[in-house]
């Protein structure tokens, strides 16, 4: 497998650490949004959320939570952005699930939803229905 987190994971491409339990790893994002800016990945290779299973995602949030509080205290923050993107048009272009967890300090120019698209009349229900009809068809 060319997975770079999993070349991280295995210790073939050097990086910052930050945390490693048995089914985790948090490490410094290359390219930060801002100083401290992590990612945490499961050790176990899921493509994204859409590939993930339930218990690999499950043991590894309170990983997330644990370095969250960490980079929140830590970088002294003021709030903290935590992300996933799933598939290209998400932005994802490291094909191995990660979390985001970006440190947010007043005035640092980060925008997020920058975009709102309203609903027309009846459409929330119709967009919800779509979404229903699909979940109540997935097994888990």
């Amino acid at each position: 497998m060319d997975c770079i987190f999993c070349k991280i994971i295995s210790g073939e491409i050097p990086a910052a650490k930050i945390y490693e339990d048995e089914n985790t790893l948090a490490f410094l994002d290359a390219s930060p949004n801002n100083h401290g800016h992590t990612l945490v990945v499961p050790k176990t290779h899921a493509k994204n959320i859409l590939d993930v299973s339930e218990d690999a995602l499950a043991r590894m949030m309170p990983a997330v939570k644990k370095v969250s509080k960490a980079v929140f205290e830590g970088m002294g923050a003021a709030g903290l952005n935590i992300t996933m993107n799933n598939e290209p048009p998400a932005g994802q272009v490291i094909f191995h699930l990660h979390i985001h967890i970006i440190p947010r300090f007043h005035g640092d120019g980060l925008k997020v939803w920058t975009r709102k698209i309203p609903y027309k009349s009846g459409e929330m229900e119709e967009v919800a229905e779509k979404i229903r009809a699909v979940l109540h068809t997935l097994i888990f």
